[in-house]
């Protein structure tokens, strides 16, 4: 049986508001980044917490052929790991107790010096174990970012949805967190899932790219497969090119808007 996630007539939303519907995704292999991408209000944000079990949804979540709709939520939660774009405010715990809390939540059978080594060995890999000691409450925006992916992957989830995990970081983190991602994905063989504005991150760390139009499925495959001034101009209303820089990475340029048919 092939590994990965496999998302079936899915239908996901709120009470009176459905913004996914029907939705059917190929197989997102393990050890592999899928960036969700789409202008605002396209449903990436709604997919990822209805993936989590966050929002009322219906339909089939394969995770190597187990769907994940049928377990209870708690069960649900060992297997998945979402992280918003932003921690819940007021929480007064060091960094460190903060991480330590989420991998004891796991199911981790670490005994108690083990949980914090493997903590302060993520918080070095992110660059910021100098803030062990710290409150979360003290933290900017960007150093909570940081924190929130140390107490995602510490949880050693096989399905990881990172909803915007760079909104508030600056390009040297921007670059330092996506290549952690990608060796994480690929050294623990889970299935990762990104939401992301920039394109260009896209082409960069993806391996496999799905675009949202109206809760709907526009195209999914290879960044550069998916990524064409087609796609651009039909689900973004711009006129832009994709050419490779003189090191052959793929970049996306823009060059105006789409004139509206009169």
């Amino acid at each position: 049986m092939s590994q990965g996630l496999e998302i079936k007539h899915f239908d996901a939303g709120y009470p009176k508001r459905p913004v996914i519907e029907n939705l059917s995704v190929p197989m997102l292999p393990r050890g592999k980044i899928t960036v969700l991408l789409g202008p605002n209000g396209c449903g990436k944000s709604t997919l990822l917490r209805s993936l989590a079990g966050l929002n009322k949804a219906s339909g089939q979540l394969l995770l190597d052929g187990e769907d994940l709709m049928r377990l209870p939520f708690a069960q649900r939660a060992s297997q998945v790991v979402y992280l918003p774009q932003s921690l819940p405010a007021g929480v007064h715990l060091h960094v460190l107790e903060s991480i330590i809390v989420a991998q004891r939540a796991s199911g981790s059978r670490y005994h108690a010096h083990g949980d914090e080594n493997e903590v302060m060995h993520l918080l070095e890999q992110l660059g910021i174990s100098h803030l062990a000691l710290s409150y979360l409450d003290q933290l900017s925006g960007g150093q909570k970012q940081l924190v929130g992916l140390a107490q995602s992957l510490v949880r050693h989830p096989s399905l990881l949805l990172l909803d915007e995990p760079l909104s508030a970081l600056d390009l040297n983190y921007q670059f330092h967190v996506m290549d952690l991602v990608r060796r994480e994905t690929r050294r623990r063989n889970i299935v990762t899932v990104v939401v992301v504005h920039d394109i260009n991150i896209a082409l960069r760390h993806g391996d496999h790219v799905l675009m949202l139009e109206n809760g709907s499925l526009i195209a999914d495959g290879a960044p550069e497969a998916v990524i064409t001034p087609d796609s651009l101009a039909r689900v973004y209303g711009v006129r832009g090119r994709i050419e490779r820089c003189s090191r052959g990475t793929p970049q996306v340029v823009i060059d105006g808007l789409v004139e509206p048919v009169m």
